[in-house]
């Protein structure tokens, strides 16, 4: 399995990283509401406020770089480029994470626009042969 390949299971585990923290405020918030999580989380202020929003966030990146891999594989383009890509996609996604539970909004605007483009020049790989 490639790289990007693995890459792309490690970015679908991130929906999993991203909700730790998201929980941990939930705890913090008067005990994990398991019957009305999302009003729970709705109500979320400070930090508890920025995990979900990191969370969600990566909810919402995750299906155009799984297209950006799928595609780069399905079409052959492997090697070097395809790999270090996902790899940028992955280590921008958790210094995103970082930077918004840590509050440091510029350096985390940085970092998604890195993940972005990591995505988008996945998704054009093709078009740049194998």
């Amino acid at each position: 399995m490639s790289i990007a390949l693995w890459c792309l299971f490690v970015a679908g585990l991130l929906h999993v990283v991203t909700k730790v923290p998201l929980s941990m405020a939930q705890n913090q918030a008067g005990g994990y509401d398991n019957h009305s999580p999302r009003e729970q989380q709705a109500a979320l202020q400070g930090w508890g406020k920025r995990a979900l929003a990191a969370h969600q966030n990566q909810i919402e990146s995750f299906p155009f770089f799984a297209a950006g891999v799928l595609a780069a594989t399905a079409t052959g383009v492997t090697g070097s480029v395809a790999d270090y890509l996902a790899l940028a996609y992955v280590l921008a996604r958790l210094v995103y994470l970082y930077c918004y539970l840590k509050d440091i909004a510029l350096l985390r605007s940085v970092v998604w626009g890195v993940g972005f483009l990591s995505s988008l020049a996945l998704l054009c790989s093709p078009a740049w042969g194998h």
